[in-house]
């Protein structure tokens, strides 16, 4: 029981950590969707986007970046009349072309005012772009920035879009400020689009978001907008529900599709290797050298692998691509519907599955054993591991198997270890009982029955009793090793004979403690009523012990402490029998009710009882004199009990002032646990006096209950 409690610990923790899903949980997740894609890449699609690549030699030949709009115009024109269907820019315009005629005037000093009449003539570069755009389906970028505020105070261009279901908002990468393009390029443009890729916490790239927002605005990503542009430009919708984002939804001329996204907006990327025949040197578009076959039908877009421009991205494939042919990449997977999908349920399968398969273990480990659970936890996470890989290579579905094998097994080797923990700790145990005396009951048993010499045991209810002297470390401070073990000696006999005179057997010797049973190695129907005649025997015994010990402490000239003791009893299954090996055992009893019978037994110092007895024993002595004490959750266990203190044998319990101080004791109790304070204190004092002095530490602690109503008795 206690290896499957801790397996259950475990899997709590498992599953909180998950919920929690810190960076390191992440990681390990995002690795094994990068194994899948490195076994299984997107194919190569029939229709290829193509990249005009602002590479290093063209930057060479050309000028460092940016270049002059009146160049980017001529790279628009060039795509336009070689049949690029749409063009999108991974790249911002944030600023105005320092190289217009109008703004290189301002940095020049001296110029022939011909020259200058001559230049103020001449056309804006960036009308120059703009009015290039406006002869093609352009689509800019723009990108989201960690500080608020925008590159203008113009509102931002934003695509027509509706929403279905509920509002994407409170799921959508959000971003304080927006860097955006200048105005008259931004108005110029068919559309607008988003290129912000944030990577993962590993610093890989997995994911873009299809949909982002700046404060109430949303935009679309630059692949969204390129397609929903090339596909006639309607309008797209997004599709959420409470949990998350579904999807993204774009209306064409061919109807509609929905392109999947996770609860974040985002799509999960299906990676193929770079793709190095795609690609179209910037100055190769210019000077008229490009193939014709990459561009006419093409959707093209326009963006760097220079190292220098910082657009270099980790993929699960490769350590470095740039990043525009991620882009690319989305766009094909759109288009052929090639779909990776972590939908909104998915997290919630994998706890649930989780759950039913460390559930499985902590269940079956300790029926079945280590070896034979082990095979099964091994094909059972086999099937579910290759039902997994059919989701991602069939279905395109990505699910994680890494947290709830790595859970189950956590779960298992806890089982294994707390197992091996468990035998070592019985071990122990046993070993420590070989060290006493067997109980006289069995000794005159295996004198009769020598075939008895066996290992062995058997279930049943017994009646088990605890006591221990009270203050006993008090009484031992006054006498030496001698006087000690004299003291105890002569306690401990006429207590014995009390126990074995009512039919109990001795269980063991604990120092001044005694653990005795009932109803074992014999069988005694009436063992409840037994023990507890033998606990007010003890009693009985103790006063003469102690009146005898005064005698001769008188006679001697010294002071005597009286001892007081405890005793706890407690009716319940327990496993009794011979515990050890076959060259030497002990007759002993283990078991829950065995526990809580000690834990009565140190209870009654808390409570100012000499003998309480659990609510079993209690059912079966009906006729003695018992009341109800409280309703504790007793050290050790996990359940609130009811406990009783017993006072007398049938004669006392018919007697008025008891049959009247159980009666109001039973009122008072029930105004406790209903919480009248006012008629409880009343009640204490009226029990508290029928008592005759008997109880006063009892009652004193429901005085001190009224004043920290939080410790009040339970229900």
């Amino acid at each position: 029981m206690v290896e499957r409690l801790w397996a259950l610990a475990v899997l709590i923790a498992a599953v909180s950590l998950r919920i929690w899903d810190p960076v390191p949980v992440q990681v390990v997740r995002f690795k094994q969707f990068d194994i899948f894609q490195t076994v299984k890449p997107a194919k190569t699609p029939a229709f290829k986007v193509t990249i005009v690549d602002i590479d290093e030699e063209s930057l060479a030949k050309i000028g460092q970046w940016p270049w002059p709009r009146t160049v980017v115009a001529d790279l628009i024109l060039k795509l336009r009349a070689a049949g690029a269907v749409v063009i999108g820019f991974d790249v911002v315009f944030p600023e105005p072309d320092r190289t217009s005629p109008t703004l290189f005037l301002k940095t020049m000093r001296g110029l022939d005012p011909a020259v200058v009449k001559a230049l103020q003539r001449l056309p804006d570069n960036d009308s120059v772009m703009a009015t290039a755009m406006r002869r093609a389906l352009v689509v800019l970028g723009q990108s989201g920035f960690e500080r608020a505020g925008t590159a203008t105070k113009t509102p931002p261009k934003k695509a027509p879009h509706g929403e279905r279901g509920h509002d994407p908002r409170p799921h959508l990468l959000n971003f304080p400020g927006l860097i955006r393009n200048i105005p008259r390029l931004e108005k110029a443009a068919r559309g607008i689009g988003m290129i912000t890729v944030r990577p993962e916490p590993d610093g890989v790239t997995r994911r873009v978001p299809l949909v982002s927002r700046i404060g109430d605005d949303i935009f679309p990503s630059l692949s969204v907008e390129i397609l929903r542009i090339a596909t006639g430009g309607a309008a797209y919708a997004t599709d959420a529900t409470q949990s998350g984002m579904t999807g993204i939804i774009l209306r064409g001329m061919r109807g509609q599709v929905k392109i999947p996204t996770d609860r974040d907006g985002h799509f999960w990327i299906h990676f193929r290797k770079s793709d190095r025949g795609r690609y179209i040197p910037a100055m190769d578009v210019l000077s008229g050298k490009a193939p014709r076959g990459l561009l006419r039908g093409k959707l093209v877009l326009v963006g760097t692998s220079a190292v220098g421009m910082r657009d270099i991205k980790a993929t699960p494939l490769e350590a470095a691509i740039p990043g525009v042919e991620a882009q690319a990449f989305v766009i094909e997977n759109m288009i052929s519907k090639t779909f990776l999908t972590r939908p909104v349920w998915t997290a919630g399968a994998e706890l649930v599955a989780t759950g039913l398969l460390s559930l499985l273990l902590i269940i079956f480990v300790p029926m079945l054993g280590a070896v034979r659970s082990l095979v099964l936890g091994f094909i059972g996470i086999a099937a579910a591991a290759g039902g997994v890989w059919y989701a991602f290579a069939d279905k395109g579905l990505l699910l994680d198997m890494t947290f709830p094998a790595s859970t189950t097994f956590a779960v298992y080797a806890v089982l294994a270890y707390m197992n091996y923990i468990g035998e070592e700790r019985s071990k122990r145990q046993v070993r420590s009982a070989f060290s006493r005396y067997m109980s006289p009951a069995l000794v005159e048993q295996l004198a009769d029955s020598p075939e008895r010499l066996v290992l062995g045991g058997e279930t049943k209810e017994l009646s088990i009793l605890f006591s221990d002297i009270r203050g006993f470390t008090t009484i031992s401070e006054g006498l030496d090793a001698g006087e000690l073990t004299g003291l105890i000696n002569d306690y401990l006999t006429p207590m014995t004979d009390v126990i074995l005179k009512n039919g109990g057997t001795i269980d063991k010797y604990i120092g001044d403690a005694i653990m005795a049973f009932w109803n074992a190695p014999l069988n005694d129907p009436d063992h409840a009523d037994n023990s507890c005649r033998a606990a007010l025997a003890m009693l009985t015994a103790l006063e003469e012990f102690n009146k005898q010990g005064a005698a001769a402490a008188a006679s001697g000239g010294r002071p005597h402490i009286p001892i007081k003791i405890g005793i706890g009893i407690n009716t319940g299954q327990c496993s009794v029998g011979n515990m050890g090996s076959m060259q030497r055992f002990d007759y002993s009893v283990l078991g829950d009710s065995v526990n809580l019978a000690a834990r009565l037994e140190s209870s009654t110092k808390a409570y100012g009882v000499e003998i309480i007895i659990g609510e079993n024993t209690q059912k079966l002595v009906p006729k003695l004199a018992t009341m109800e004490l409280d309703l504790v959750k007793v050290k050790g266990k996990t359940e609130a009990s009811r406990i009783f203190g017993l006072f007398g044998d049938e004669t006392y319990a018919a007697t008025p002032e008891f049959t009247n101080l159980k009666a109001r004791n039973h009122d008072m109790l029930a105004a406790a646990r209903d919480e009248k304070w006012a008629e409880l204190s009343g009640l204490i004092e009226e029990c508290h006096a029928l008592a005759d002095g008997r109880l006063d530490a009892y009652y004193e602690m429901f005085r001190e209950r009224i004043k920290t109503p939080a410790a009040s008795v339970g229900d």
